[in-house]
């Protein structure tokens, strides 16, 4: 019988993640109670969690989401510098005018916008949101 992790069989998890999972197991057993995650684990983490998403990976190595999100946050506090700003005209669009703006981030999830005619949506809020999302 195949195991189960957070819904997912273990092989529909990533080899990397299985082999950390397996590390923090052994420290699991080992550790002094109260005993804080060392730092080694913690990064490691974090790095498989920029490749496979927070969820999976909390999920996966049994740690608290927001924790695991703010030693990702530390790993690498210029992620934010990846993404290009795009500056949208400030003057008024014609009732014709169209516009397509896709996005797509590194796990391969994207966004497309077909904005048609003068309402524009607060495109910052839904790119920022779409950026932020796990």
């Amino acid at each position: 019988m195949v195991g189960r992790l957070g819904g997912r069989s273990r092989r529909e998890v990533p080899a990397r993640l299985l082999r950390l999972e397996e590390r923090f197991a052994a420290w699991r057993t080992t550790r002094a109670v109260g005993e804080r995650i060392p730092t080694s684990l913690w990064m490691s983490a974090a790095k498989l969690a920029a490749d496979h998403g927070l969820n999976q990976t909390a999920k996966v190595l049994k740690l608290d989401y927001y924790s695991l999100k703010k030693h990702v946050e530390r790993q690498s506090p210029d992620s934010g510098s990846k993404v290009a700003f795009v500056e949208l005209p400030s003057a008024p669009v014609s009732p014709a005018s169209e516009c397509l703006i896709e996005l797509e981030n590194g796990q391969g999830a994207s966004l497309r916008m077909h904005l048609k005619g003068t309402e524009v949506p607060d495109v910052l809020a839904l790119s920022h949101g779409f950026w932020i999302a796990d």
